[in-house]
Protein backbone atom coordinates (compact mmCIF):
# COMPACT_ATOMS: atom_id res chain seq x y z
CA UNK A 1 0.00 0.00 0.00
CA UNK A 2 1.21 3.50 -0.76
CA UNK A 3 0.38 6.93 0.64
CA UNK A 4 -1.41 7.75 -2.62
CA UNK A 5 -3.55 4.60 -2.42
CA UNK A 6 -4.42 5.28 1.23
CA UNK A 7 -5.56 8.81 0.37
CA UNK A 8 -7.57 7.52 -2.60
CA UNK A 9 -9.21 4.84 -0.42
CA UNK A 10 -10.03 7.48 2.19
CA UNK A 11 -11.64 9.64 -0.49
CA UNK A 12 -13.72 6.71 -1.75
CA UNK A 13 -14.69 5.57 1.74
CA UNK A 14 -15.56 9.14 2.72
CA UNK A 15 -17.90 9.47 -0.24
CA UNK A 16 -19.44 6.09 0.61
CA UNK A 17 -19.86 7.11 4.26
CA UNK A 18 -21.83 10.20 3.29
CA UNK A 19 -23.87 8.33 0.69
CA UNK A 20 -24.66 5.38 2.95
CA UNK A 21 -25.53 7.65 5.86
CA UNK A 22 -27.82 9.81 3.73
CA UNK A 23 -29.50 6.77 2.19
CA UNK A 24 -30.15 5.34 5.64
CA UNK A 25 -31.51 8.61 7.00
CA UNK A 26 -33.81 9.27 4.07
CA UNK A 27 -34.48 6.01 2.27
CA UNK A 28 -34.14 3.30 4.89
CA UNK A 29 -35.10 5.05 8.11
CA UNK A 30 -38.63 3.60 8.42
CA UNK A 31 -37.46 0.07 7.62
CA UNK A 32 -34.48 0.31 9.99
CA UNK A 33 -36.59 1.80 12.79
CA UNK A 34 -39.26 -0.90 12.33
CA UNK A 35 -36.54 -3.52 12.72
CA UNK A 36 -35.00 -1.68 15.69
CA UNK A 37 -31.75 -1.29 13.73
CA UNK A 38 -31.48 2.44 12.97
CA UNK A 39 -29.02 3.13 15.80
CA UNK A 40 -26.94 0.11 14.82
CA UNK A 41 -26.76 1.37 11.25
CA UNK A 42 -25.76 4.83 12.49
CA UNK A 43 -22.99 3.24 14.56
CA UNK A 44 -21.67 1.46 11.46
CA UNK A 45 -21.64 4.72 9.48
CA UNK A 46 -20.03 6.65 12.35
CA UNK A 47 -17.20 4.13 12.80
CA UNK A 48 -16.65 4.00 9.05
CA UNK A 49 -16.45 7.77 8.81
CA UNK A 50 -14.19 8.26 11.84
CA UNK A 51 -11.75 5.65 10.59
CA UNK A 52 -11.93 7.04 7.06
CA UNK A 53 -10.81 10.44 8.38
CA UNK A 54 -8.07 8.75 10.39
CA UNK A 55 -7.05 6.82 7.27
CA UNK A 56 -6.77 10.10 5.37
CA UNK A 57 -4.50 11.49 8.09
CA UNK A 58 -2.33 8.37 7.95
CA UNK A 59 -2.03 8.69 4.17
CA UNK A 60 -0.94 12.31 4.46
CA UNK A 61 1.51 11.47 7.25
CA UNK A 62 3.00 8.63 5.23
CA UNK A 63 3.36 10.95 2.23
CA UNK A 64 5.32 13.38 4.43
CA UNK A 65 7.26 10.65 6.29
CA UNK A 66 7.65 7.72 3.86
CA UNK A 67 10.13 6.05 6.19
CA UNK A 68 7.24 5.20 8.55
CA UNK A 69 6.49 1.96 6.72
CA UNK A 70 4.26 0.66 9.52
CA UNK A 71 1.65 3.22 8.48
CA UNK A 72 0.80 0.82 5.67
CA UNK A 73 -0.05 -1.75 8.33
CA UNK A 74 -2.24 0.80 10.08
CA UNK A 75 -4.09 1.42 6.82
CA UNK A 76 -4.65 -2.30 6.21
CA UNK A 77 -5.91 -2.83 9.76
CA UNK A 78 -8.35 0.07 9.55
CA UNK A 79 -9.53 -0.92 6.09
CA UNK A 80 -10.18 -4.43 7.41
CA UNK A 81 -11.93 -2.94 10.43
CA UNK A 82 -14.21 -0.85 8.22
CA UNK A 83 -15.05 -3.81 6.00
CA UNK A 84 -15.66 -6.25 8.86
CA UNK A 85 -17.09 -3.98 11.59
CA UNK A 86 -19.20 -1.60 9.54
CA UNK A 87 -19.82 -4.09 6.74
CA UNK A 88 -21.17 -6.77 9.07
CA UNK A 89 -23.43 -4.24 10.78
CA UNK A 90 -24.75 -3.00 7.42
CA UNK A 91 -25.54 -6.55 6.33
CA UNK A 92 -27.06 -7.40 9.72
CA UNK A 93 -29.32 -4.32 9.57
CA UNK A 94 -30.41 -4.90 6.00
CA UNK A 95 -30.91 -8.66 6.10
CA UNK A 96 -31.66 -9.44 9.74
CA UNK A 97 -29.01 -12.18 9.76
CA UNK A 98 -28.06 -11.89 13.43
CA UNK A 99 -25.22 -14.41 13.22
CA UNK A 100 -23.16 -11.68 11.54
CA UNK A 101 -23.05 -9.93 14.89
CA UNK A 102 -20.47 -12.53 15.92
CA UNK A 103 -18.09 -11.22 13.24
CA UNK A 104 -18.42 -7.55 14.17
CA UNK A 105 -15.99 -7.66 17.15
CA UNK A 106 -13.22 -8.86 14.83
CA UNK A 107 -13.53 -5.54 13.01
CA UNK A 108 -13.34 -3.75 16.35
CA UNK A 109 -10.15 -5.61 17.20
CA UNK A 110 -8.68 -4.55 13.85
CA UNK A 111 -9.53 -0.92 14.63
CA UNK A 112 -7.82 -1.19 18.02
CA UNK A 113 -4.79 -2.93 16.53
CA UNK A 114 -4.47 -0.14 13.96
CA UNK A 115 -4.45 2.49 16.70
CA UNK A 116 -1.79 0.55 18.62
CA UNK A 117 0.41 0.23 15.52
CA UNK A 118 -0.04 3.98 14.96
CA UNK A 119 1.04 4.59 18.55
CA UNK A 120 4.20 2.57 17.96
CA UNK A 121 4.87 4.29 14.62
CA UNK A 122 4.54 7.71 16.26
CA UNK A 123 7.53 6.89 18.47
CA UNK A 124 9.67 7.26 15.34
CA UNK A 125 8.61 10.87 14.71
Amino acid sequence: MTARLIIQLAALLGALSVGIGAFAAHGLRKMLEAAGRFETFETAVRYQFFHTLALLAVGVLWYIKPELRSLGTVAWLWLGGILIFSGSLYVLCLTGITKLGAVTPIGGVLFIAGWIVLLLAARQL
